[in-house]
């Protein structure tokens, strides 16, 4: 898309575009990316959440603050048709969820910063993230395709190291897709510098963000970030998985992805 209003547009498609590996030496994972998701089976288990900061315990993994997680929004029935299983959306075989946490039924969006699909994305998944109730928790989990992608999927682990992802997630599509003032697909790969000193914006001292971009720990989050990817079934960006147990693949338009989901979420939320 070459324009904001091109962008915006785009939210009326009746058919949904993914972002994903293509024949190209840039949409590979990175060898440092291969190398943290092996560190990754050994330092962080999959049913592990990440770690967070000695302040920041009350803070889900995906950096949602505390007082979300206990919303007073009601649970509402699901509208609309059921999904069709292997239409709308397949069972992942021994599927796990990301960061299992007091019993609530997870919702992961794997996602990248540099994709315009998820760019579109991302304002219909603010505001249904916003409806949930206090059993439903949505996270967030960068992957990494290609050179491009990798040094933001680090930078949403060092914002979520300092609670910023709330504040910061919908900025940073905007900066990439619509203000133009971070690379995207097609340019260099942003140095981390370049990055940290936008965050700073948001009362981060960059330096610190720098490290905390290049730190094994945030290295580790994004190998076992890919991990769950590959583990599901992901194959583009975006995806959602609910419970680590179902990957919806159908969907005409982002609202009917969120429609499949909310039925995904009291299929999950009966079993209990």
């Amino acid at each position: 898309m070459k324009s904001r209003h091109a962008l915006m547009l785009s939210l009326l498609l009746p058919v949904l575009a993914a972002c994903g590996p293509k024949p190209s030496t840039d949409t590979t994972p990175t060898p440092e990316a291969t190398a943290a998701a092996t560190d990754a089976t050994v330092t962080a288990p999959a049913a592990e959440a990440p770690a967070t900061p000695a302040d920041a315990t009350t803070t889900p993994a995906d950096g949602t603050a505390a007082a979300t997680a206990a919303s007073a929004n009601p649970i509402v029935p699901p509208q609309g048709p059921a999904p069709v299983a292997g239409k709308d959306y397949v069972e992942i075989p021994n599927g796990q969820p990301y960061a299992p946490l007091n019993g609530q039924v997870e919702v992961v969006e794997v996602f990248g910063y540099v994709c315009p699909a998820c760019a579109r994305f991302a304002p219909e998944v603010s505001a249904w993230k916003k409806k949930q109730p206090a059993d439903v928790r949505v996270t967030y989990v960068p992957v990494v395709f290609g050179p491009v992608w990798a040094p933001y999927g680090k930078a949403f682990y060092a914002a979520q190291a300092k609670g910023l992802v709330d504040k910061t997630h919908d900025a940073v599509f905007s900066a990439i897709h619509l203000q133009r003032t971070l690379p995207g697909e097609g340019k260099p790969p942003a140095d981390p510098a370049q990055i940290a000193q936008w965050y700073a914006q948001y009362g981060v001292d960059a330096k610190e963000f720098v490290s905390l971009m290049n730190s094994f720990g945030t290295n580790a989050q994004v190998g076992r970030g890919m991990q769950f990817a590959k583990n599901s079934g992901v194959e583009g960006t975006p995806t959602i998985i609910v419970n680590g147990r179902y990957r919806i693949t159908g969907g005409q338009t982002y609202a009917d992805v969120l429609r499949i989901a909310d039925h995904l979420v009291a299929m999950e939320r009966a079993r209990r």
